[in-house]
């Protein structure tokens, strides 16, 4: 399972690979795994059902190899939570223990959340997929964008990955200059012909949608309609009073262009030579993929992502706050019950996870360059699908994964909401953390 396409950070031969925001060395941390009530996981595993034993022992693993700083992991099944996991440090040099309540940054995590939204107001007869854009937002049409249909925007097909800028980072925390940016820029490419990963766009192209709908922002859409009713602890813009409940982000070793090669390799199963063509063309220094994550400038500065500022702006691609729990029973209402909740009902899940970028090539590849959707951005309208690099819990299962290895996702087959959120940010696409515990749920399926 990958942690998602890098959105920041240049790939270059031979030299160690920074990632998505920077990274930074690995030290070991062995705190106590905890369930509820401070219990050791070993000790009973409490907070784990009969049954569900193997999504501990695979948690438990995942601390020792390849390593955590602090983590947690949530499943629901039917409505239901069978697993509520959490353990480690919330801050390693302070050695603050990972809570019950501690929340982390999910990173594109976020954008589940964010398509939940717009389906949501879609499932409401508000939002029509295949009306342009600008039927919503009028100002949109500019610079040849008067054709493109609010299905693309969350299928990463509309041709806006960047914005050309200068953006600086005042600016993207307040919202509106970025709205102005993305309404005069004009589309990369022919919007629909091909598709690439609009890695901070996204949030703002949806959530413009959704405020000019509802007249309100994203967050505050999110803090009402999806959150409150199901009691979560998740913020898209998070609130100064819940900061002291937040994990400090560690970032794992730095690995090399070789190592990534071999992990792709390994996660696709592409031969060497597409994937390196591949890594090579999307992700190398001036490329698009690599500008996408910058937002005309905005996103340069080491360590944005790390300051009050950041955690209290609203960016829907990429800063929700949460705890596991929270993004697991999300994703469990859009697929079943939850204490006499459900967001979505079954039509609109239906509708929202046809996968969308089969028929597209994925833009910047060379002349001939053949890289299969399901082997590498298997999206639907707003959610990745089960695909190989990221098999989820069975083919019909739809969510998002966020760079630094966080993930939540739900299976309507099997009625599962699941969740891990971590601290120890990894970028290698061969990070076994979620993938780990991902089998282990589909062990316990049977």
């Amino acid at each position: 399972m990958t942690s998602g396409t890098p959105e920041q950070g240049h790939v270059r031969r031979r030299t160690v690979l920074k990632g998505v925001l920077g990274a930074g060395a690995l030290a070991g941390a062995h705190a106590a795994l905890t369930g509820p009530a401070g219990a050791s996981v070993d000790d009973g595993e409490r907070g784990v059902e009969h049954g569900w034993g193997r999504v501990a022992d695979a948690f438990r693993k995942n601390f020792r190899n390849p390593g955590e700083v602090g983590a947690a992991c949530s499943v629901y099944v039917g409505g239901r939570p069978v697993v509520n996991l959490w353990g480690g440090l919330a801050d390693r040099e302070a050695r603050r223990p990972w809570r019950e309540n501690t929340i982390v940054q999910v990173a594109s995590t976020t954008k589940g959340a964010t398509a939940i939204c717009a389906h949501l107001l879609v499932q409401r007869g508000l939002l029509d997929l295949d009306a342009p854009v600008a039927r919503y937002w009028p100002e949109f049409a500019a610079a040849g964008k008067e054709q493109i249909p609010v299905r693309w925007l969350l299928s990463h097909q509309a041709g806006l990955p960047i914005v050309d800028g200068p953006l600086t980072f005042e600016q993207a925390c307040a919202w509106h200059p970025v709205i102005r940016a993305i309404e005069a820029q004009r589309p990369l490419w022919q919007p629909g012909t091909e598709h690439v990963y609009h890695s901070v766009t996204y949030g703002f192209l949806v959530g413009e949608v959704v405020r000019r709908i509802t007249g309100k922002s994203l967050g505050t859409f999110f803090a009402e309609e999806v959150a409150a009713p199901l009691g979560l602890s998740a913020w898209i813009g998070l609130p100064e009073k819940q900061e002291k409940r937040v994990a400090k982000l560690h970032e794992a070793a730095p690995f090399s262009y070789e190592e990534l090669l071999a992990g792709m390799i390994a996660s696709t199963g592409l031969d060497a030579e597409t994937v390196t063509a591949w890594v090579n063309a999307v992700w190398a220094p001036g490329s698009v993929q690599a500008r996408a994550g910058e937002l005309g400038g905005a996103l340069t500065a080491p360590g944005y992502h790390t300051t009050r500022a950041w955690r209290a702006a609203e960016f829907p691609a990429g800063n929700m706050l949460a705890d596991a729990r929270s993004v697991a029973r999300m994703y469990a209402a859009t697929v079943s019950d939850v204490d006499g909740v459900r967001l979505l009902n079954p039509s609109t899940v239906e509708t929202m996870t046809e996968v969308q970028t089969d028929t597209t090539p994925m833009h910047g590849l060379p002349p001939g360059l053949n890289v299969p959707a399901d082997r590498s951005f298997w999206m639907s309208l707003g959610f990745w699908r089960a695909c190989r690099p990221m098999p989820l819990t069975g083919p019909a299962s739809f969510g998002h994964p966020g760079s630094g290895g966080s993930i939540g996702f739900a299976d309507p087959d099997s009625g599962v909401g699941f969740a891990y959120v971590t601290n120890l940010w990894n970028y290698r696409p061969d990070d076994p953390r979620a993938a780990n515990l991902a089998e282990a749920v589909r062990t316990c399926l049977g």
